[in-house]
């Protein structure tokens, strides 16, 4: 992870409003990295500050996935969702690859406006980081093993 980090921005509907304000408080610190939104909350994000966004996918649409292959490639390093865990999401499936994809990478997640704080205000945010990947070899060994033995 280098010192410009890639971060994936997300909020459900009901949450817009605190990304968008934690986005406007953090804009300067934003500004020194590569920002990925999902279609709609990167639009907002984009009409209230002056920051460069790449664009993708409305939630719904596939942005989540959109967020969660990034991650897999390599290619996002963080990622800031503000999820509401009370109103039920027709995309919920892919709400929880997403959060799944980022636990199983290993990559920074914020889920709250509180972690979110804490991560962008970590002296490890500034700087080069390489995160422990976990080993899987094994896993995948016995998933092509229990292939052979179908």
């Amino acid at each position: 992870m280098k010192i410009r980090k890639r971060i994936g921005l997300v909020a459900h509907d009901s949450k817009k409003d605190d990304l968008l304000a934690w986005v406007k408080y953090n804009e300067a610190t934003l500004s020194q990295h590569e920002l990925y939104a999902t279609g709609t909350t990167g639009k907002k994000i984009s009409e209230l500050c002056s920051l460069d966004i790449h664009l993708l996918k409305s939630g719904p649409l596939g942005g989540d996935a959109q967020l969660s292959a990034m991650i897999v490639d390599g290619e996002l390093d963080m990622l800031i969702f503000l999820w509401d865990p009370m109103t039920p999401q027709p995309h919920d499936v892919d709400v929880k690859a997403l959060l799944r994809m980022s636990v199983l990478y290993n990559i920074p997640t914020a889920c709250n406006k509180s972690t979110a704080d804490f991560i962008v205000s970590s002296n490890l945010f500034n700087d080069d980081y390489k995160p422990i990947m976990k080993d899987y070899s094994s896993y995948l060994a016995r998933e092509i093993d229990s292939e052979y033995t179908r």
